[in-house]
């Protein structure tokens, strides 16, 4: 029997039995963990309070043997509040739809338990703490998150340079399945033509360019958020449950 301690994210929570729950966090130190928490579910429950989706905690885990992730899910005895994005996050639809999908997002890029995934747990923060704090528009800040994530899992699409042949942009063509951008002679069935200031939108929104992100057209926007939702759907052999609520401007 082992202590654990780590801070993560609380991505969702699941009812267990009358009054417990079980909570799934995206932690600094072991990727995605299951556990389950007693009793936080009765009414006077200040544990429960502080494990809600969104929430940034420093929480003990309890496991039966010398690794927390094993046969059963460790219980998670302690929890106390880092930052408690929830709050500026669940009084705004905007920003607590895209918030939900970033929260799947993290999850479906953490297939494994107990594989560490510091990259991505250092995206979510960042990217709730932004989204609480009204920062930029809520869609822009999913949009810039969605692409770091396939980007810091391998999936990183070009947005200039022929992601084929390495022919230096700007490349007039889009196609989802080729990587990103690609030139007239590397152009596959089902390639589209985005405008020119999507592209560039998009490229801000991957490496953080937030001043051209905010001054970005709405019709550009709308155009990048769809081309950002193909690019993701393609990589995750499904879409997000959770896109289809997001607002876009």
């Amino acid at each position: 029997m082992s202590l654990f301690r780590d801070d993560g994210v609380v991505l969702r929570t699941q009812k267990l039995g009358e009054a417990d729950r079980i909570i799934t966090l995206l932690t600094r130190g072991h990727g995605r963990v299951r556990a389950v928490a007693r009793g936080v579910r009765r009414t006077k429950s200040k544990f429960g309070a502080r494990l809600e989706p969104f929430s940034h905690v420093d929480v003990q885990f309890f496991a039966r043997g010398s690794e927390l992730i094993g046969r059963g899910l460790p219980l998670c005895t302690q929890s106390e509040t880092i930052a408690p994005y929830g709050g500026g996050i669940v009084s705004d639809y905007a920003r607590y739809t895209a918030g939900t999908a970033m929260l799947e997002t993290a999850e479906r890029f953490t297939d494994h338990e107990g594989e560490p995934a510091v990259q991505q747990y250092l995206l979510l923060v960042g990217g709730l703490r932004t989204l609480a704090n009204g920062e930029h528009a809520p869609h822009l800040v999913l949009d810039a998150f969605l692409l770091r994530s396939l980007a810091v899992n391998g999936y990183a699409p070009s947005f200039s340079d022929c992601a084929k042949c390495g022919m230096p942009g700007p490349n007039r063509f889009f196609s989802v399945a080729a990587g990103g951008s690609v030139c007239v002679d590397c152009r596959v069935p089902g390639s589209v033509v985005p405008s020119p200031q999507t592209l560039e939108l998009l490229a801000a929104l991957l490496t953080g360019d937030w001043e051209t992100a905010d001054a970005s057209e709405p019709r550009h926007v709308r155009e990048g958020s769809g081309l950002v939702s193909a690019y993701l759907h393609w990589h995750l052999e499904r879409g997000l449950r959770s896109l289809r609520y997001v607002e876009k401007s």
